[in-house]
Order: C-alpha cells, then structure tokens, then sequence
C-alpha cells in the first residue's frame, strides 16, 4: 500500500533530508531536523505523490488519504495535549507547501488554522492575551480567505487601515483586544458579502481547503513562471507539510525570524539574519514592518538603532547560535533557516541550503574547503554554472561621479541603470521595447515574478534582507536596494521622492547593489576581474575538468575576451560573419553577381587580403591554440541587398544595371533557404569560394608560425555535409590550395580537415565520413532543426505551449534534446570513433554554453565544447561538475 504521508517531532520522524524529491525541501529538513535533535513543532507531511495523483486525476485525492491525515493529526495532538477544534485547549496548524527545489513566495500557505469563533476563546483563555487571540483570528480569516476562499485581500486591509486610523495609531501592533475583535466580525461580514455564505467555523473543512489550496497553487501563474525561469518541471508537484502553530506575537517574550549561518550577500562566516518580537514570520519576509537584526555587528553595520536579538534575548541568541553551527556542520552548506520563540522556548520551522548572490556562493565554497568542511569536488558542485554569469559582467566605476539620492539596505549585489517603473506590468511593456528599466515598488510580491525577471534592478521602500524582493533578486542575479525607507512612491501619480527632489516614470536611476546606494542619473562601469576567490575556484575547476572548452569567436575582441575567461581554442569561427563589414560586402556582391568563375575569382581576390588579415589576427591571440574555422555557410542571398537604393549602389559598383541585380536577388530567392543551397554545397559548386578561404587560413598560419616562432595548426571544417563525396570533393580542394601555398612560402605545417555533422544523415554515415574526416563538430544548432523538424526561429510561436502541455521539458535551442539529438550525436560519435580511433570531437552550438548540455557531451565523450565568450567560465564550471559527477 502506497504510504502518503510521514510524520515528524519530538526528536522522531519518518522522513528524512534524502526523501526531499517525496516530501520536498520543507518537509525533508523539517524531519531531518527532528531526527538530529533540533526543536520541531511536530507535523506532518503529504507527498509529492499526491499532487501527482491529485492532478492526474480531476483535482481529487487517493482513497484513504483522508483516514491518513487524521491519524496523523491525532499524533500531533496527543504529542502536544491539545486538540484539533477543541475549544478549550485548541490545536492551531500551518499549511505550507514544499517543492523539491526552493520556489520562495510562489505557492501558498495558511497560519493559524483552526481557528473559528469558539476555539478562539480557548486560545484567549489559554494564553492569557485575548488581544493575541483576536490578532491570530483576523491574520487567519484574511490569509485564508485569500488563497483559500478568492476574496481579495486588498479588501481586508482597507478596514485594517480604517481601524488604525479610528483608533489614531499608526503600528498594528498598537490596537487593543476590543479593536481586533471588531476587525473579525468586519471581515467575517465581507466574507459572507463577497460569497453569499458564512466564513467555515468547522477546523476539518478548514484544513481539507487550505491542503486543496496549497496542491492547487502548484498550477498558479506566478509558481508556472518561477518554473519556466529556474527550469523546474511541472511534474515534480508539491508536498504539503501540517505543523502544530508555535506563536512569535503572543508577548515580548515571543519573536519570529529568518536567519542565515553566513552572510548570503558576501558570503562572509558570519552569523546574519532579521527577527521581530511580537510577530508572526510572515511579517518578517513581507516586508511589513523593518524587522531588527539578530546580532550587535548586523545592527552596527546597517545603522539600525532597533536592538538586535544578541542584546534583547542573549540566551535564546546562543541556543540560536548552537543551532546554527549543527545545521551548517550537518548539511555543510550555508543554512537558510525559519525560527520562532513562543514564551522564551525557541522552535526551528524550517532550514534549508540558502540562496546567495554568486560572491557568496564562491566565498562560501572556496571557505569551506579552507575549514575542511567540503572536497574540492564538493565545492564547484555547490556552484550553479549558470549564476558566473552575473561575475562577468561590469560593476559601477568607483571614480565616477554619482549623485546620491537615497540608501537602502544591499539587497543583492551588483549595479544597473535604468528607467523608473512603478509596477510589474510595466516593467515587462518597457523591456518589450527594448528599455532597461528599474522596478520600483513599496515592496514587491510573489505576482511580481515577471516584471522582476525582465528588470535591470528592483528598488523598494519597505522590507529587510530577507523580503521577498532581496530573496528573489538574489536568486535571479538581479541587483536590488531594500527598505530605502526614506523614498516616497506616489504609484498613482507614477513618481518617486526623496526629499524636495522628484523622479518621474522614466527617468533613469542607478542602483549599487553591494552598498544600497539609488543614484540619479547613469553611471559609467568597469569590467570585473576574474581574481580572489573566484580564480581559486576556477583553478580547482581546471584541475579536476577533463573536457576542453572553446569559443565561437571571428572577432579579435571576442577572441581576446574569451581567451581573458580560460578559453582552450577557438571552436567555431564563422567566416560569413567577415564577409558584412562595408570596405567588404561590395566585393562579396561583386563575387556573387559575376556572371562567370573568371568574374567570380577576381572579386575574390579583392576579398583575399581581409580575410587573411582576419586569421593572421585570431592565430596570433590564440598563440598556439586550435582555431576551427568554418568555411562559407549561409546562403548567398543573405549577401545581397533588398531595398532599391542599396541594389543600385551595388549595380554602379559593379559596373552592372540594376536589372541585373534585382534578377539575381530575384533568382536566389529560396521557398526554404535553412536547407537550401548553402554549406559545402556552395563550394561544390563555386570550389574558388573555398579556395580563396583555404588559401588565406593557411598563408595566414604560415606568416604567424614564422612571426611569432609557436606553432599554428588549423582546423578547416566543411559544413553541412550530408555524405563523405562532398566532404572528399572540399579536401581535394583545400589540399590542392596547401601544396601551392607551402611551395610559394617555402615551410609547411600541420592542418586538419573535418566537418560539421548538422544533418541526421551526416549522423548516420558517420562512419564513413570519418575515413576523410579528422575531426568532427556538432553542430547542434542545425542538427535540432533538422533533427526535430523545427525552425529556431520560429519555435518560439508554440515552445511554451508544448513545455506546458509536456511535449518538451525545456526549449530544445536552449538545452540540447538528449534522447533525439543526444543519441544522433552518440550514435555518429561511437561510428566515428570505430573508423578513427583518434578522431576529434566536439559541439559547436548555443549548446556549449549550457550546463545540462555540457554534462551530457561528457557522458559522450566528447573532446571539447565550445560557445560564445562570456559563457566560457560558465562551460568550464559545468565540464568539471560533470566530471566529478562521473567520478563519484
């Protein structure tokens, strides 16, 4: 029998920290913490199984689930001696979700429930605080109303802004027992109004409506778009974990906060984190009220002048601190932890690995191998390949002049410009337009997902380091300044002001998150230094990789940018690329419009010197390295002109008519260009275009050879072959080109000549290609197309509706699709291989530069990947993540 659910507390617990892929991170930590000792309120948790089963079969439960949840109630109230809707001694719980991997704010939770007009007297009675009581009924009614029962929550907070300003009290912690018993009954009455029946008073249809809610959230926009952007399949679902309530607002005695084991900005081993006496822990992260820090150093470094938890609880902080020390020693990893301290007792609700900026997470592993906590392996697996990304790119010119508008907290780290937006929508109509813009809210919300993905930064007034914008920006690489509480934001006027100084929808602003500085205006950047930790880091990843990664590159910028970031080589140089430069594209145009090989061979002689000069340049930067260049790939109508005034300039250059011109463009046309006359069918039948490319690689590797005394050995790649005939047709040229070009020069080198395998049949033959082929490059780019039948340009009209529908896991441009394309490259690898023992292979398309991609050419044992400059580290990272992976 299929077991759906598994209990935890009082040090016992039937799950564990490696059962999270069943009860997701929550309730795998929650267990494990249990086992190991740490203070749990006791629990219980649904599986991930039931989500599965809940949304295969039409929003219903499996049979005997509800006998299950019951029974595992009743553990929970005779471990605490309290009863589930009894109104003496009553039972409170929380419904919260828990996917595998942390989705913060996406999906819904319920505190306090079981609350209802009878249990609420219990509670008054049994605490001794009626107003606490009363407070616990009115966040229940409104939170459940909310994500239960659909009633908008603005709603709810109207009347709570009117009571406030009935009784002239600005905090809601000023209101009194007597004015939270008349915002329940005001709220019990919009309840009833917005769904014509009463608030339910019976706790078990409470429960069964928030578990439905929770499991329900799964499928909300804001937890499908957080999906979509970290890549988390839907199938995975959500477990939903019932706790016994522990109360951070029942007095001064009692506090709630989020705590970090190191600094999750800096990474810096220190203890960090926020709390706030009398409160519940959703108004810690919400950002409602500026919660105070933990310890005295937090509290003297951010200029708080609330008392931190080390001076107001000193106790309760060390048996924190004890806390801390086991959680991070168990897991050895920086620890992201939920407490709360009801009457002097304190209580973990949650612990988990925790999002940092990418400083940090470097920081933190490159620290932990000092300490001897983590392997040198174990450390570059902490690392998300895809987050260096955010290291690679500039940071604010400290010499800059930079006018200071506010501070606020370093959310996350990082600068950006941009133009001032007020809310979400906004910021994604503004980014569609190609604006950067800066979101600039109060403070942000789990529905804010979108509009924070597409902005440069995020801005709010309210809010602490660890609210939802600071969570959620971190996590993304998106600078972000917090609680800059000094900033007014008019959301109806679209302004913001500081002082006597307004800033409009539009204007630009900067923002410095590493110090929580809003600039005016934009300020100038510098390009970051790949050095400290970060290099120690890439040099463990060097040392422990066995796959080489390369760059596309055709520029000399490119090439020197990548070469900056570790590459080994140049993968793919893309030659049409050389052919757009304008002292260039008139003699391509020449070339193309001639009307004989006589006509064609002298425009190519004209082109010869640019594109020797080209490699010259790229051979010389890559000092010895591989350089794969690959001959004339598009179509020749790409080359030519569409408007009428470029077709005429094009015709006088040429000393031609226009007619002529527009015949031609006419003539090249093509109804499917992608698979039409392009590749090595361009030089099978123009081989002078070929020729005039063989000759300037190899007098360029000659000239540097003798230069610069190193070594150049080119990689000549023919692309798009689909047999060995048209592969041994381009050889015979490029060997033809390389006798007379060593005789003339009187030296000679080494040369290979491969291809790109972009077509199903190339992958097929594979074998027989290898006989004349010395190396192989996949093009994976081409080889989805023509693998899947699917244009990359025009995929994206239905991609997102097929992930939805799980026809695809993920965009097959941007992970490489390994049981279709995967096993063509498998396939044409091991019959390469078998001809060729020594043959070289490697992937040459946007694949390169992707994590999951790299680590599947590692199982395929490919030689090297290479992609575009500023993913170099990026593939670095994720070749040693595989290869240590494949060690374990």
């Amino acid at each position: 029998m299929t077991k759906w659910v598994y209990t935890f507390g009082d040090g016992k617990a039937e799950g564990s920290a490696e059962m999270r892929n069943l009860l997701g991170g929550k309730g795998a930590n929650l267990a494990e913490m249990s086992r190991i000792g740490v203070p749990v309120p006791p629990g219980f948790t649904i599986s991930t199984e039931v989500c599965t089963y809940y949304y295969s079969n039409g929003n219903t439960y499996p049979e005997g689930l509800d006998a299950t949840v019951k029974a595992a109630l009743a553990g929970v109230e005779t471990a605490l001696g309290m009863g589930f809707g009894d109104a003496e001694n009553p039972l409170l719980v929380s419904v919260r979700s828990g996917s595998r991997a942390s989705m913060p704010g996406m999906m819904d939770t319920v505190l306090n429930l079981g609350l209802n007009d009878a249990t609420v007297i219990g509670l008054a009675k049994r605490s001794n605080d009626e107003r606490f009581a009363y407070d616990s009924y009115r966040r229940f009614i409104q939170m459940y109303s909310d994500v239960v029962l659909g009633v908008e929550s603005y709603l709810f907070e109207d009347v709570l802004d009117d009571a406030k300003r009935d009784a002239n009290v600005e905090h809601d912690t000023q209101l009194t027992a007597a004015h939270w018993r008349a915002v329940v009954d005001r709220y019990k009455k919009i309840v009833a109004e917005e769904l014509g029946k009463p608030f339910p008073q019976d706790v078990n249809d409470q429960l069964w409506g928030a578990i439905g809610a929770v499991f329900g959230s799964w499928m909300n926009q804001r937890a499908i778009t957080y999906r979509r952007l970290h890549s988390i399949p839907e199938s995975w679902g959500t477990a939903v974990t019932v706790q016994s309530m522990v109360f951070g607002n029942m007095g001064d005695d009692c506090a709630t906060g989020v705590a970090f084991s190191r600094d999750p900005s800096t990474g810096d081993n220190a203890f960090y984190g926020e709390y706030l006496v009398n409160a519940q822990g959703e108004d810690v992260v919400a950002g409602i009220r500026t919660p105070q820090h933990l310890t005295l150093k937090g509290k003297e470094k951010h200029g708080s002048h609330l008392p931190a938890m080390e001076e107001v609880m000193p106790k309760l902080f060390d048996d924190l601190c004890a806390i801390r020390k086991i959680l991070e020693a168990h897991y050895k990893d920086m620890q992201d932890m939920e407490f709360t301290i009801q009457s002097g007792k304190l209580w973990m609700l949650q612990t988990r690995n925790g999002k940092r900026s990418i400083n940090a997470s470097v920081k933190i592993a490159v620290d932990m191998v000092a300490e001897g906590v983590l392997t040198k392996e174990e450390a570059i697996l902490r690392i998300e390949p895809q987050q260096l990304d955010q290291l690679l790119h500039p940071t604010l010119d400290p010499k800059a002049p930079r006018k200071i508008l506010a501070k606020g907290l370093p959310a996350s780290p990082g600068a950006a410009s941009g133009r001032v937006v007020f809310t979400a929508e906004e910021a994604e109509d503004w980014a569609k337009r190609g604006e950067k813009v800066i979101l600039t809210r109060a403070e942000t919300s789990p529905e804010d997902i979108g509009g924070m993905h597409v902005s440069e930064g995020v801005l709010t007034t309210r809010g602490g380091m660890t609210s939802h914008a600071a969570v959620v920006a971190r996590g993304m690489g998106t600078p972000c300044v917090a609680g800059a509480g000094e900033i007014r934001i008019d959301a109806k006027a679209k302004t913001l002001k500081v002082r006597d100084v307004i800033v409009n929808e539009g204007d630009v602003l900067t923002l410095d998150g590493s110090t929580g500085e809003v600039i005016l205006g934009e300020v100038p950047t510098i390009q970051p230094e790949m050095t400290g930790d970060f290099a120690t880091l890439m040099g463990w990843v060097d040392e422990i990789r066995t796959m080489k990664v390369r760059t596309n590159a055709e520029t000399p910028l490119d090439a020197e940018t990548a070469r900056n970031f570790g590459a080994e080589g140049i993968g793919l140089c893309r030659t049409e690329h050389m052919f757009f430069d304008p002292a260039r594209i008139i003699s391509m145009r020449e070339m193309i419009l001639a009307r004989n090989e006589v006509g064609r061979r002298a425009a190519l002689a004209k082109l010869l010197p640019y594109q020797r000069q080209d490699f010259v340049d790229l051979f010389t930067i890559m000092k010895g390295l591989p350089v794969t260049v690959r001959l004339l790939d598009p179509p020749l109508h790409e080359f030519l002109p569409n408007t009428e005034a470029e077709q005429e300039e094009v015709a006088k250059a040429s000393g031609i008519d226009v007619a002529t011109v527009r015949a031609t463009v006419h003539q090249l046309h093509e109804s499917n260009p992608m698979l039409g006359h392009r590749g090595c069918r361009l030089g099978v039948t123009y081989p002078e275009i070929y020729e005039m490319q063989a000759r300037a690689i190899l007098e360029a590797a000659v000239e540097v050879s003798k230069t610069t005394g190193e070594a150049v050995v080119p990689e000549i790649m023919i692309p798009l072959v689909m047999g060995k005939a048209e592969l041994d047709m381009m050889k015979a040229v490029i060997d033809t080109v390389a006798k007379d070009v060593f005789a003339k020069a009187g030296a000679t080198l080494d040369y290979k000549v491969g291809t790109m395998i972009e077509l199903p049949r190339a992958a097929l033959r594979a074998g027989a290609i290898a006989e004349t082929a010395e190396f192989f490059s996949f093009g994976t780019n081409d080889l989805t197309q023509t693998t899947m039948g699917m244009s990359r340009d025009d995929a994206g009209a239905f991609l997102e509706v097929y992930r939805q529908k799980g026809v695809v896991d993920s965009d097959p441009f941007a992970t490489l699709d390994q049981e279709g394309v995967g096993e063509l490259i498998k396939l044409a690898a091991e019959r390469g291989r078998a001809t060729r023992p020594d043959i070289k292979l490697g992937i040459c398309g946007e694949h390169g530069g992707d994590p999951a991609s790299v680590g599947f050419c590692q199982t395929v044992g490919l030689d090297y990947v290479s992609c575009s400059p500023y993913r170099v580290p990026i593939a670095r990272l994720a070749a040693a993540q595989a290869a240590a992976k494949a060690k374990a």
